[in-house]
């Protein structure tokens, strides 16, 4: 366990460095983006409570008993709240002969465009016991009801959820079902508190980060015409899930217009392979194993068989251009090289991988507060092909989920900590350490360095260093074979680096367009959203 707020926070926005990069631009996005959502935030407090009030006052103050507790975010914005109408029914058995032509003027007077005075004298004389003349009647409606106080002429209370943020948020909150059942995200994981309490469930997501995510992985979706994109935002320390979006998405308000398939959460329910972001692990293994040498990269690798004959040739993509022909471990992650990173996972002793892989809980399903993910996809065998390709993250699939808890332990200081949709406040956390702070250290360096010198620099943004890792791999057709023209491309990053409080995360399956690598989409997308949220996650 560790102190949360003791640490973290010591090196303030600039992470203990006397760079002091203006930060003016980031000020002003933040006033602009303030002011527009105090605003918004202001009338649509405004509305809800007149909108409350109303139905409060027409259905009777008797039967207004919310039975199931508002969902709100970390800032108290509501995600989910139950609201009450009501259902306006004749019942004959409590009717008395002397109100009936009253009861068929109030009902004339109701739905002039449905019933006239005879019309709804007829309904009352025939031999129908029960009739529903509108289900969730209008405030108006349901007043004249109460008002008119018309034995038989009732009004029946009835509850139903909404969902303010409707689509933005579906993954995360989950919805309730015809039967009024709790269905994913939050409404199930934590259904019995908000069956049993009055106080609402604040939860650990921002609204305004989840909207700035939310518009650029949509907008990302379209430019590329991609099958799925997600990003996720956590707290490196905590745990706490500050931003979830997963697209295709649905509105839980209307769950029968959209694909079951839209349910699906990607970020824990589909195992990818993540491509060059594996060796952050891979450089990981070579520190704690004390490899400290230079390796060829300038051709490929050819890896042998027991009988000394090529068994597998390890490239790189062409535009791949080494300063000089050896490399050194930190270098070979810098610049991305998968001939060198194969070269070190041969170099680790046997089972060492395998075991990083567990020590980091990458071999299987986990069990996670919001629900269990998909389980991963590991090589059946762990010879030198399959050694030297996990190192540069082929043959390995992985849930995004899995893969930035496993980045965030090894950059936050060695740290594993698992994620909660709960707000948290500062005070001791569970964790298990996984990794010595010196190579945590070491990595966040490299990854500094390949924000600022490589194929990651799209995501800088002035004001706040910022470490990140690309990741591309192509995907298996329905033959077995690599098809070359489907990828999925992957950035993670941390920041600030120097004392990480937050990881962040965005993968895109199958871009369009060409060149359909993590550096012309994945991490330019990043950027866009870090411009918008750096200025509310540290104000």
């Amino acid at each position: 366990m560790f102190e949360i707020g003791k640490d973290i926070f010591k090196h303030g926005f600039y992470g203990g460095q006397a760079d002091r990069t203006p930060v003016a631009r980031l000020r002003i996005v933040y006033w602009v983006f303030f002011v527009a959502f105090i605003i918004f935030a202001l009338r649509t407090l405004q509305l809800g409570i007149q909108g409350t009030d109303t139905v409060r006052d027409v259905v009777g103050v008797s039967g207004w008993d919310i039975s199931r507790a508002d969902i709100v975010d970390r800032n108290g914005e509501i995600l989910a709240k139950n609201l009450e109408s009501g259902h306006i029914q004749l019942v004959k058995k409590y009717m008395e002969e002397k109100d009936k032509e009253e009861i068929a003027r109030v009902i004339s007077e109701l739905f002039p465009y449905k019933y006239s005075v005879a019309d709804a004298m007829k309904l009352i004389d025939s031999t129908k016991k029960y009739k529903e003349l509108k289900k969730f009647a209008s405030p108006e409606q349901i007043k004249k009801v109460k008002t008119a106080k018309l034995a038989g002429l009732e009004v029946m209370p009835v509850q139903f959820r909404k969902y303010p943020k409707r689509n933005m948020f579906s993954h995360v909150v989950g919805f309730l079902n015809k039967d009024g059942r709790a269905v994913q995200g939050a409404e199930a994981v934590f259904d019995d508190y908000l069956s049993e309490n009055k106080d609402p469930l604040f939860l650990s997501v921002d609204s305004r980060v989840q909207s700035a995510f939310y518009e650029q992985l949509s907008l990302a979706m379209q430019k590329y015409q991609t099958k799925t994109a997600m990003g996720m935002l956590m707290d490196s320390r905590t745990g706490e899930i500050i931003a979830m979006v997963s697209l295709p998405d649905f509105d839980p308000e209307n769950i029968g217009n959209y694909p079951v398939a839209n349910r699906t959460l990607q970020t824990m329910r589909n195992p990818y392979e993540l491509g060059s972001i594996f060796k952050i692990f891979n450089t990981a293994l070579a520190m704690e194993n004390g490899i400290d040498k230079e390796y060829l990269v300038n051709k490929p690798f050819i890896i042998e068989d027991k009988f000394g004959r090529p068994a597998a040739k390890i490239t790189d993509v062409k535009s791949f251009k080494p300063p000089r022909p050896y490399l050194n471990v930190e270098e070979i992650m810098m610049m991305s090289c998968n001939v060198g990173s194969a070269q070190i996972a041969l170099d680790l002793p046997d089972n060492a991988q395998k075991e990083f892989i567990e020590r980091l809980h990458m071999d299987k399903a986990l069990d996670l507060e919001m629900g269990r993910t998909e389980r991963t996809m590991l090589p059946q065998k762990w010879g030198p092909v399959e050694k030297a390709t996990v190192a540069y993250g082929h043959g390995i699939s992985v849930t995004p989920m899995h893969l930035l808890l496993a980045v965030n332990a090894v950059t936050n200081g060695g740290f594993y900590v698992k994620p909660t949709l709960q707000k948290r406040g500062v005070g001791v956390v569970r964790a298990e350490k996984v990794l010595e702070e010196e190579i945590s250290e070491r990595l966040r360096a490299i990854m500094f360095r390949v924000a600022e010198e490589t194929t990651a620099k799209q995501a800088r943004v002035a004001g706040i260093k910022i470490g990140g890792k690309t990741g591309t791999a192509e995907k298996y057709g329905a033959d077995g074979k690599v098809d070359r023209k489907r990828n999925v491309t992957a950035f993670v990053g941390i920041f600030p680096v120097d004392a990480p409080q937050y990881t962040i995360m965005i993968v895109l399956d199958e871009p369009k367009g060409y060149p359909r690598t993590a550096s012309y989409n994945a991490v330019p997308v990043t950027g866009k959203i870090l411009e918008t949220i750096l200025p509310l996650l540290f104000e």
